[in-house]
């Protein structure tokens, strides 16, 4: 293998600039979000979330994001799985999106909330039937012996859903992270990053340029 500590890419696309920040950091989230859309990057939604247990053992996975709104951002997992678990009884998370094609980055941290049962209701109805099974079909995040029995538990939800549509399941459904801070990271010549912080002070966001 490689020596991996001989890897380098140096940073050389674009720069950030105090005054080109938006004054509300979701409006900025929002606008590199676009870009990476229209960059076409791959999994522009895609994000790392961050949970940790009541004594603080952390653990990360990616997620996808699902929505965004003035309070914050959603996505839709098991509430039973690990990620649930812990945010029951330690409800704070970081989110990271990496979109290496801009050499951008932007991490995310506040507390969580579950989100409302009709929100989590209509993303669930609009899911396809496949992904409706599925949720019904895993014991996400537990221990289970084989494929072939989870394969078994998604023929037996087949078999119960095949004359009606299958309503969302009570232990699935949305999140939404409610920001207390956000950071955006530009890639730079020369380990030179930009660095930006918002942190909420009251109800006002203050922005403290980072070193990088």
């Amino acid at each position: 293998m490689q020596d991996i500590s001989t890897l380098r890419k140096e940073y050389q696309l674009s720069r950030l600039e105090y005054e080109s920040l938006d004054a509300n950091p979701l409006n900025q989230f929002r606008f590199w979000l676009n870009d990476a859309m229209q960059a076409q990057v791959s999994e522009p939604t895609a994000m790392t979330l961050a949970t940790a247990t009541a004594d603080g053992r952390p653990s990360a996975r990616i997620i996808l994001l699902k929505d965004i709104d003035a309070d914050g951002l959603t996505f839709f997992t098991n509430y039973e799985s690990k990620k649930g678990r812990q945010l029951e009884f330690n409800p704070r998370a970081a989110l990271v999106f990496f979109w290496p094609e801009l050499e951008r980055q932007v991490r995310i941290e506040g507390k969580v909330v579950k989100a409302l049962r009709r929100v989590s209701d209509e993303y669930f109805n609009a899911r396809p039937e496949g992904s409706k099974i599925g949720a019904w079909a895993s014991p996400q995040s537990q221990r289970i012996p084989s494929r072939e029995y989870m394969e078994n538990l998604q023929r037996d939800y087949l078999q119960l859903f095949r004359h009606k549509v299958p309503e969302r399941p009570e232990n699935w459904g949305g999140y939404k992270l409610i920001p207390g801070l956000y950071e955006f990271w530009q890639g730079r010549e020369n380990r030179l990053h930009d660095r930006f912080e918002y942190s909420l002070n009251g109800n006002i966001w203050e922005v403290h340029r980072l070193a990088p």
